[in-house]
């Protein structure tokens, strides 16, 4: 999480301006959580807006003010000490409780407003409408915005609240359904003009296929297929791989082959005859998005409403 100016504004006018020394030695901090998160100076640099350089000078300024070494470096990787561990587990309390502060001060008001971080799937677009629609109702929130495939912890990566397709076993966080999405496959007319189109799955071994790449683990996202042909060592022609929807969604659009996608990233383009949706009999996955927020916070009123209009108006942007 960040510091926020209202906690940094009402901390210096309790305690006068020798807090702002202690903000000084925060930021550090956050730097070095950051830092152990990733285990890299350069994304966490990219998390905070920083070079991966002044990451680790700050990380090195902390180690010289603590006179213990936090990291063991080397010229691939970074791994946290034994003290290190110490130190994360320390900061991971002190930031929640400056989190737990933060909404106690928003919640003494009814008038949304402040910084909301939120984290959001790579879904081509989908949230964008109606985050630019909630935006319009309430303009003093402001926006921190997280796109990623990757399965974020919502608690100790201090976000506000998290919409993503999958439903969360964690007693911790609070989930609300926004409503159901299919996968499907879709290609230009053009190119099943030229190429034919598939009538059953093993077909798309003599297709050009486009696959996404999941950020976990680096793999292919595997197209969940209803055919014994994919589950006896088959596997789909990989033509092209990376880790844009979006990238994916203009290669279909422009013909270069079939790509595997949800139904509400391509429901515009295959409405208006763009694209063409095929094998629909033989995709078998189906899944609900959901919005979830930690249970252990008090709900201010930016996430709580939020949450409302999420559940009050994302479905619009669905597949029906």
């Amino acid at each position: 999480m960040f510091i926020s100016e209202v906690t940094k504004l009402s901390l210096i006018a309790t305690f006068g301006e020798q807090a702002v020394e202690s903000f000084s030695a925060l930021g550090g901090m956050e730097v070095f959580v950051q830092a152990a998160r990733a285990q890299s100076f350069a994304e966490a640099g990219r998390n905070l807006g920083l070079s991966a350089s002044a990451v680790s000078k700050s990380i090195s300024r902390l180690e010289e003010r603590t006179g213990v070494r936090l990291f063991q470096r080397s010229t691939r990787s970074i791994h946290l000490t034994s003290e290190g561990e110490m130190f994360f587990e320390r900061c991971r309390r002190i930031f929640g409780e400056i989190q737990a502060a933060e909404d106690e001060l928003s919640a003494m008001t009814q008038h949304p407003h402040g910084r909301l971080k939120v984290g959001l799937a790579l879904a081509a677009g989908l949230p964008l409408p109606v985050l630019a629609a909630f935006m319009a109702h309430y303009p003093e929130i402001e926006l921190d915005l997280d796109f990623t495939d990757r399965l974020v912890d919502v608690i100790d990566e201090g976000f506000d609240v998290v919409i993503r397709g999958s439903l969360l076993r964690d007693s911790r966080l609070v989930s609300r359904p926004l409503g159901p999405y299919r996968t499907c496959l879709v290609a230009a007319p053009g190119y099943l003009k030229e190429k034919g189109i598939p009538a059953k799955p093993e077909d798309l071994l003599d297709h050009t296929c486009l696959h996404y790449r999941l950020t976990s683990g680096g793999k292919a996202y595997q197209w969940p297929l209803q055919s014994t042909a994919f589950t006896t060592g088959f596997s789909l022609p990989l033509t092209v791989i990376c880790n844009s929807v979006d990238a994916l969604l203009y290669m279909a659009l422009a013909g270069r082959g079939i790509a595997c996608m949800p139904d509400f990233a391509v429901k515009d383009a295959v409405a208006e005859g763009r694209l063409s949706i095929v094998l629909a009999n033989d995709i078998i996955d189906a899944s609900t998005l959901h919005i979830v927020w930690p249970s252990n916070r008090k709900m201010t009123p930016k996430v709580r409403v939020f949450v409302d209009f999420m559940l009050a108006h994302f479905s619009d942007y669905l597949v029906t």
